[in-house]
């Protein structure tokens, strides 16, 4: 998919039906919130994503999921999954949630956008997010989050990010990549979730 010439899907195509799906950001961010959470476990977190992206959750609840996750990638399948498992070795630089404010005061200080008020498909503002210039406070923590501390840096200099680290030092309950791999697993398992549909 190209977000320059393609249309931006509103709806997916499962066993040739198509399925109007929920694109608004809002829903993007609560997925991704959803699959971070460490509080819902097993097949309920499948479930809550069903009914989080469609109004009417399909038959075909596997191929459901598939799109919800292709959806969610901005249309891409295999580079996206590679790229996102490469990610997850690294710290998370960023929270929708711990960061709402920072990331509001973004869009609205750059693009002008006011993220309360607007309705903006999810691919949308993953390209605005992209695009957000270092120089706003959000990009800077992240910058910080990131930033490695090396042997080249002087002592004042290392000891400012040792600082900036800690202050916005994302809270961290459980190692990054073991939960990413058992939320990838609970949604493409193949738990059996007709009974809870």
């Amino acid at each position: 998919m190209n977000l320059l010439i393609d249309s931006l899907p509103q709806k997916l195509c499962i066993d040739e039906e198509e399925y109007p799906i929920r694109w608004d950001f809002r829903v993007g961010i609560l997925y991704e919130l959803l699959m971070l959470d460490e509080e819902v476990k097993g097949a309920e977190k499948p479930l809550l994503a069903l009914r989080l992206f469609y109004p009417e959750i399909p038959k075909n609840w596997k191929r459901a999921l598939e799109g919800i996750q292709w959806f969610y990638r901005l249309g891409e399948e295999g580079k996206a999954l590679k790229q996102n498992r490469s990610q997850r070795k690294q710290e998370r630089i960023y929270s929708f949630e711990q960061d709402a404010a920072y990331i509001y005061s973004a869009f609205l200080e750059q693009y002008g956008i006011d993220l309360t008020q607007e309705r903006l498909h999810w691919w949308k503002f993953r390209a605005l997010f992209q695009g957000l210039r270092e120089d706003t406070v959000f990009c800077k923590i992240m910058g910080y989050r990131s930033m490695d501390l090396t042997e080249s840096m002087g002592k004042e200099q290392k000891e400012f990010y040792r600082k900036m680290k800690a202050l916005y030092r994302l809270p961290v309950t459980k190692d990054e990549e073991e939960k990413l791999t058992a939320i990838e697993n609970a949604l493409l398992a193949g738990e059996d979730l007709t009974g809870l549909l």
